[in-house]
């Protein structure tokens, strides 16, 4: 998948899990209004360069506006104006083909529930005791779905709750007409779903306006 195709996916499909407005094109790609406090708007740029991201780090002046831009941390730190920062936690563009396979069992002692609202399929594994252990969704848009907010807490990792809930969303999203799965990976997460076979195509770095 080429970084055009899997940019366009992607915001299409997180548009849909957060449930912001739809993308609005630009000539540089897109801008989406989340508006939180800490995250306004977020502009998304599948192909950018020096001059492209300058411009826009000069324009904008609105603190907690990010910059989302297909480039490696280091080449998108030479791009920068003063007043923007490039967070200490890099991102990858991944995807995969989909398969509507059975989804596996949650591990002993856990309970998985699978639900599906406003069009983002949500799964939950919740440990013995009742709290919520793992957690993640999808968002199906035609022929590609988003994966979104993939967490397990921290006492519960290494039981193979993250694969868990991976594995659901994909059968789930599958089930649901999508064929190929995109997301955006922390560093950390990027070791799980190396082992679940997916892809990396391009990395991805966030650009935040100092507030």
């Amino acid at each position: 998948m080429d970084t055009m195709t899997i940019t366009s996916a992607w915001v299409a499909g997180w548009t849909v899990s957060r449930g912001t407005p739809p993308a609005v094109v630009q000539p540089w790609g897109w801008r989406i209004d989340v508006g939180l406090p800490t995250h306004v708007f977020r502009h998304v740029l599948p192909a950018p360069d020096a001059v492209s991201v300058g411009k826009l780090c000069q324009e904008i002046t609105e603190p907690h506006a990010w910059l989302k831009v297909m480039a490696g941390p280091e080449e998108v730190a030479e791009w920068i104006t003063p007043g923007w920062t490039v967070p200490d936690d890099p991102g990858f563009m991944m995807w995969k083909p989909l398969d509507a396979g059975a989804r596996p069992p949650a591990p002993e002692g856990y309970a998985r529930t699978t639900e599906t609202k406003d069009g983002v399929i949500r799964v939950r594994i919740v440990a013995p005791d009742g709290t919520l252990a793992a957690r993640g969704q999808i968002a199906p848009t035609g022929a590609t779905a988003v994966a979104d907010q993939i967490e397990t807490h921290p006492g519960h990792r290494r039981r193979g709750l993250g694969a868990t809930v991976m594995r659901t969303l994909e059968a789930a999203a599958a089930q649901a007409g999508a064929a190929t799965g995109v997301l955006s990976a922390t560093r950390d997460g990027r070791a799980l779903y190396d082992t679940l076979g997916w892809r990396h195509t391009c990395p991805l770095t966030g650009i935040v306006r100092d507030a």
